[in-house]
């Protein structure tokens, strides 16, 4: 039996706490508070320490931790990702520059997507109808070279698509952990 904890970055209103919830089998822990930045995301609460389910893979188990998305609480991302193996991505298409938001994350957890599996989930897809596909594929190739990042088209609210994004991101983890102890 493994037992991966699994990080979900983005930026605000990306789909972190309804991709959470829409795979956790416990009720989901969440710190929502009043959204104070308003003219950058209209809605009306957001996540200011973390999100955390949980889900079982039979034998494995899965930690799913969500962070906050605005710069101002990036501390919380330093103490979540050190014991994390694998980073999910969510980027919302219809947002401005959703490429650039895939830069700052994939930049901000470098350090992560590095060293376990990482994939990006590119949410309000069906919203925005514009070929931001290649954009994204492109961005995460500049920012990891050495590696290939997945890019799927999910709703966050739909728990099988964001279980197949899941399912991706832990066979990526464990191809590089057996990758590494082949090496050894």
């Amino acid at each position: 039996m493994a037992e991966y904890v699994i990080l979900f970055a983005g930026p605000m209103g990306a789909g972190k706490t309804t991709a959470i919830g829409s795979l956790s089998e416990i009720g989901v822990v969440s710190t929502e508070a009043a959204n104070t930045d308003r003219e950058t995301v209209d809605k009306e609460t957001t996540t200011v320490g973390f999100d955390y389910g949980e889900i079982d893979l039979d034998p494995d188990k899965v930690k799913l931790y969500g962070i906050p998305g605005q710069g101002r609480f990036d501390f919380m991302w330093e103490i979540l990702q050190a014991r994390s193996m694998g980073l999910i991505v969510l980027i919302n298409a219809d947002a401005p520059e959703p490429e650039r938001h895939v830069f700052e994350q994939l930049t901000a957890f470098a350090d992560l997507a590095r060293r376990g599996g990482v994939v990006v989930g590119v949410t309000r897809y069906d919203i925005q109808r514009t070929d931001i596909g290649d954009r994204i594929v492109a961005t995460a190739r500049n920012v990891l070279p050495e590696r290939t990042v997945p890019v799927f088209a999910v709703d966050a609210r739909d728990q099988e698509q964001m279980r197949t994004l899941l399912l991706s991101l832990i066979a990526d983890i464990e191809i590089r952990q057996a990758l590494a102890v082949a090496g050894a």
